[in-house]
């Protein structure tokens, strides 16, 4: 498994990318609301999907919950963004295991071709959830809660950093989405949490520091 910068997990035997919490739509969720907030994240996301994908020559992407923010935010204009994504993507298999804000945005257009499964959906050695619950045949990979580290340097400085949060039965990936909210996790004194800074990821806490295959990703 190899972590990488754009806030995936990379499955390298099976050929698939594994994201979480994209919240595509959000901001315009959020414009239509009359709030005012900037464009262009839905297309710089895609775009760093985009990045992932040929990085690795991922064959299949995982989408573990929260595709779509909201009813509200599934505006012409994102649409068109994901059709467009889509057209220049048409050999990718990809699959939703649906999250709350999938139950209340609905699924994708069809035209995405995504594949909607709820969870848990089990994927051996794994279990794709979106919720991070642990289950007895298999380690849980999930989203939802948007984890972030809070580094303190010796001058009193603090970082907040998204984070890759793995624990003895549940691992937790950063949300995808770059208009999202983070949670500042606690983890327990043998999880294992890497921070994503600019385009590396870097082993905190009380995770094993071995050298990453490249230097944008670290393989766990």
């Amino acid at each position: 498994m190899w972590l990488l910068p754009e806030r995936a997990i990379f499955w390298r035997r099976t050929a698939t990318l594994i994201i979480a919490d994209p919240h595509i739509g959000k901001a315009s969720a959020f414009r239509t609301a009359s709030i005012a907030v900037p464009e262009g994240t839905t297309t710089a996301d895609l775009d760093r999907l985009s990045q992932a994908i040929a990085h690795c020559n991922a064959q299949k992407v995982i989408i573990l919950g929260d595709l779509l923010h909201a009813r509200s935010g599934r505006t012409a204009a994102t649409i068109a963004a994901c059709a467009k994504w889509r057209e220049r993507h048409a050999d990718l298999a990809l699959f939703l295991v649906r999250g709350n804000h999938d139950a209340h945005a609905g699924d994708p257009p069809n035209a995405w071709g995504v594949v909607c499964i709820d969870e848990p959906w089990h994927l051996p050695p794994f279990v794709m959830c979106h919720h991070p619950k642990a289950h007895a045949d298999g380690y849980t990979l999930a989203g939802h809660l948007h984890p972030a580290a809070r580094l303190t340097g010796a001058g009193r400085q603090r970082l907040t950093l998204p984070c890759f949060w793995f624990g003895a039965q549940v691992g937790v990936l950063p949300a995808f989405g770059s208009f999202t909210g983070a949670t500042v996790i606690a983890p327990e004194s043998d999880d294992q949490v890497f921070v994503i800074a600019d385009a590396e990821v870097v082993a905190v806490s009380g995770a094993p520091r071995g050298t990453a295959p490249a230097p944008r990703e670290r393989r766990r």
